[in-house]
């Protein structure tokens, strides 16, 4: 079956890429210092200026980047070219506050078509496959992002978006798409449908899932393989950054996104200190754009939780999956818990469904953690072997994890479904 191919830069020499990436550094520093005042204030301030950086290692002598630097600077503050420039926009949803908005010329919506046409095609995409795109469009990155890439690598793209499940399904059978691109929580919604509806979820025409917006375990991806009968790949990115398409696993390996460097410079950091740390120690994700134009990155912090590996099915760079957010992370009587580690334990357990959400409680200065968890389908939560489940998944959790939880068993159709990111912490504690 014909494919198609690599790109040159992501099979060159290591030093033919750093050459490459310090030469781009160079000049996202230089554009981001005379064209944006925010940084080239932040830069002042740190006593740095771009000609310092005569190596990617100089890189850290430059000032983070945070989420609330956009925020401070709403709307358009951190832009770096004139806004009639801007041929879009796109924004967080701004739960937490004002919106962080982002900006982009043509040749970045170009560039981000392209990584993510990479992405695509490392996923296992080929020449006449369709692709079915359920993340959401309008102001959140995932269904523009993953359209215009899957457009520019030449597939044929059904622009579905999120919700009407049923629908989704209808038009999987009738156009039998060959890949699905969605968060990995609604591809389980739509296999809990396709299920419902009497059908078999490994019989449709789709081959590979790129799954992407929330963190998701290896037990997550095993799980959506044996129940619809495809590759499920990673692909990492954010808004902040570019959009999806900033990292994404190769289906010959499936050992953690392969992060495009030559248009994204990593760094891991400790998340306490701000010094970076070497390649394989655990730590807070960086990131520096190396060739945006209307939004320059220098050294955002992610928030995401992992390491830097060495690159197997390309010569850039893997990130190990994220495993938590570091704003993700529940503080239960001192123990540091993430619930990807419990979503882990869920997944081991065939009487439960990865279906779950961890609630949040305060009792006194106390604060508790409760997991609510569907049960499998056809096993009812007060069978004595769901309360046998439940039972050994809080051992395990207190084994693994190291916290004392309450485990809330519920029947199918218990936990909310998304259509986008899951919400997989809900806290019920009073400020």
């Amino acid at each position: 079956m014909k494919s198609f191919p690599l790109e040159p830069i992501e099979k060159a020499s290591i030093d033919e890429l750093r050459t490459l990436q310090l030469e781009r550094l160079r000049w996202s520093l230089k554009h981001a210092y005379e064209n944006s005042p925010v940084y080239k204030a932040k830069f002042d301030a740190a006593g740095v200026h771009p000609d310092d950086c005569k190596s990617l290692a100089d890189l850290a002598k430059f000032p983070f980047t945070t989420k609330s630097d956009l925020r401070e600077n709403y709307p358009f503050g951190m832009f770096a070219v004139p806004r009639d420039q801007v041929v879009r926009v796109h924004a967080s949803s701004g739960t937490t506050g004002k919106p962080t908005v982002v900006g982009y010329t043509a040749k970045d919506i170009d560039t981000w078509a392209g990584v993510v046409a990479r992405s695509i095609r490392a996923a296992g995409a080929r020449p006449g496959d369709m692709a079915h795109i359920s993340y959401g469009y309008g102001l959140f990155t995932g269904g523009m992002g993953a359209h215009y890439g899957a457009e520019k690598l030449g597939l044929t793209v059904v622009p579905f978006g999120g919700g009407q499940t049923e629908k989704q399904i209808q038009l999987i059978q009738d156009f039998k798409p060959d890949i699905i691109m969605v968060t990995p929580s609604y591809m389980l919604a739509i296999a809990d449908e396709i299920e419902r509806m009497g059908l078999t979820a490994n019989s449709t025409s789709l081959r590979i899932g790129i799954f992407g917006a929330e963190p998701w375990t290896n037990e997550m991806r095993s799980a959506i393989e044996a129940r619809m009968g495809i590759d499920a790949v990673d692909i990492y990115g954010l808004s902040e950054v570019m959009g999806p398409g900033v990292a994404s696993e190769c289906v010959e390996t499936k050992d953690g996104p392969t992060i495009w460097e030559d248009h994204f410079y990593p760094e891991i950091i400790d998340p306490d200190t701000g010094e970076p740390v070497a390649d394989g120690e655990q730590g807070e994700l960086v990131f520096t754009s190396l060739t945006k134009e209307a939004l320059p990155i220098i050294r955002y912090r992610t928030r995401d939780l992992t390491r830097l590996l060495p690159g197997t099915a390309r010569t850039m760079r893997r990130m190990e999956k994220i495993t938590g957010r570091s704003d993700d992370m529940m503080i239960i009587r001192g123990v540091n818990v993430f619930p990807t580690q419990i979503e882990e334990l869920i997944l081991k357990r065939v009487e439960l469904s990865p279906h779950y959400q961890c609630v949040l409680t305060r009792e006194g200065p106390m604060d508790n953690l409760k997991v609510a968890v569907e049960t499998a389908p056809g096993i009812d939560p007060e069978s004595a072997e769901a309360r046998a489940a439940a039972k050994q998944l809080q051992y395990e959790i207190k084994i693994h994890v190291g916290s004392s939880v309450e485990i809330d068993l519920r029947g199918e159709g218990g936990i909310e479904r998304s259509v986008g990111k899951a919400r997989r912490v809900v806290d019920l504690r009073k400020k």
